[in-house]
């Protein structure tokens, strides 16, 4: 074939090769003889470019196809690098604000699958039954082997009201499941607050948005300032992560000092260490944190953290082990690259990629088995059944508090989160003990 049809593709390539090489040096030292592989490798793709250009079987779309070869690209280096076309980039920045419309679901690939890291809680995922680990077999009908984690999000996002089916494959199911689940507006607060009794509060983070840390802080200034606090529990389970910048200001509020993460990459511009400020002394009261397998990447900083230096007691399961460091660097037409360049590190120098946080104490979920009718209470033997009991000091007409019976739900139908609370009044105890004994 007449070599001509090669050249002017190929003295592009090399043109853009040799600007992108020269600029090299800001991340990386490349020595001569891989610059000279580089060359060769792109003198090879401008060859296939050219030869597809002038023989394919119909007119292709240079711009599409090259846009492909970089999705292929970074698909092949890991699960979380990729391309992000303008549109893309745009959405991923809204999602940091906190806005954007969906099911309310993080995937990764794992093992070259399409799998669910966790869907954010009380979204539309959530409410459907989706797991950590699920693995999204097809979209609306689409395989998705070879499909990458942003292409799957942005057929999964839509229009409020709008839905998507999927099909679902969990270990233990011999056939695929079809959900259809109904997109929604995912809702900006990712930070909630509940009262458990006097001292005690429950607070749950969903995702590390641009505000998390700041809210945070303002619902926990809010409890102290009604109440003296006994003890918190902090619910990182299904928390698919987000902003780094934020899990380190979670994690800041409840130490004092010491290491929070540091993350190591190939070169030293992508070594960095993130460290504890001096706390008021009122943030030293017990501390528990629930994790699970949906809990990823910034979540598990927060957990490794506070692990680390004993701040508190880590509850629950193993978490997803997402410890690696994404860069977004801007491109010229408005897309954007999305590069991993480091990994994660607890304070005490266990890396979170693959492994993941083990927790202090481990607690398997145990399903909720409600009783089919009133009958149970026929035939469970109580105190007040018992001939010549000792009456109760509440007379027989005041019903029992309604937070008594809202916690006694919350508490009968998490077995994680019951567990918390019998440990963090636990601490708490040992806490006031301990302070007695000082005086």
């Amino acid at each position: 074939m007449n070599t001509r049809h090669f050249r002017p593709c190929f003295f592009l390539t090399v043109l853009l090769a040799a600007t992108i090489l020269s600029s090299q040096p800001a991340y990386a030292d490349i020595s001569q003889k891989e610059r000279e592989e580089t060359y060769k490798q792109l003198e090879i793709f401008s060859n296939v470019l050219s030869i597809l250009q002038n023989n394919y079987v119909e007119e292709i779309d240079t711009k599409e196809v090259l846009s492909g070869a970089i999705k292929g690209l970074l698909l092949s280096l890991d699960p979380h690098s990729s391309y992000l076309p303008p549109e893309d980039l745009r959405e991923l920045q809204e999602e940091t604000q906190g806005a954007f419309s969906g099911i309310g679901i993080e995937v990764t690939i794992k093992d070259d699958l399409l799998t669910v890291v966790s869907p954010i809680a009380d979204t539309p995922a959530d409410k459907a039954g989706l797991k950590a680990n699920d693995i999204i077999i097809e979209i609306d009908g689409v395989k998705t082997k070879n499909m990458g984690a942003y292409e799957a999000i942005k057929k999964l996002r839509g229009k409020p009201g709008t839905s998507v089916t999927i099909a679902i494959h969990r270990k233990g199911w011999e056939e695929l499941q079809q959900i259809n689940i109904k997109r929604d507006l995912i809702p900006l607060q990712s930070v909630n607050f509940k009262d458990l009794s006097p001292g005690f509060i429950y607070s749950r983070i969903t995702n590390f948005q641009s505000n998390t840390a700041t809210d945070y802080k303002a619902g926990l200034a809010k409890a102290k300032k009604e109440q003296p606090l006994k003890g918190v529990i902090l619910d990182l389970r299904n928390n698919p992560g987000g902003l780094l910048h934020q899990a380190v200001n979670v994690a800041d509020i409840f130490l004092s000092e010491g290491i929070i993460v540091y993350t190591k990459g190939r070169i030293a511009d992508q070594d960095t260490v993130f460290s504890a400020h001096p706390n008021n002394p009122a943030n030293n009261f017990p501390l528990v944190l629930l994790v699970n397998e949906g809990s990823a990447s910034a979540a598990e900083i927060v957990a490794g953290a506070i692990q680390a230096h004993k701040r508190g007691i880590i509850i629950g399961s193993q978490t997803f082990g997402k410890g690696s460091v994404q860069t977004i660097i801007p491109l010229p037409d408005g897309a954007g690259l999305r590069m991993t360049t480091a990994k994660y590190y607890t304070p005490d120098g266990k890396s979170i990629q693959a492994l993941g946080i083990t927790p202090d104490v481990e607690v398997p979920v145990i399903a909720c088995i409600e009783p089919e009718s009133g009958d149970d209470n026929k035939t469970r033997v109580k105190e007040a059944d018992l001939a010549n009991h000792l009456p109760s000091s509440q007379s027989d007409g005041e019903a029992e508090p309604e937070e008594h019976k809202e916690l006694d739900q919350l508490l009968n139908q998490d077995n994680q989160l019951r567990t918390a609370y019998n440990i963090l009044k636990s601490l708490s105890l040992f806490s006031s003990f301990r302070e007695e004994s000082a005086r």
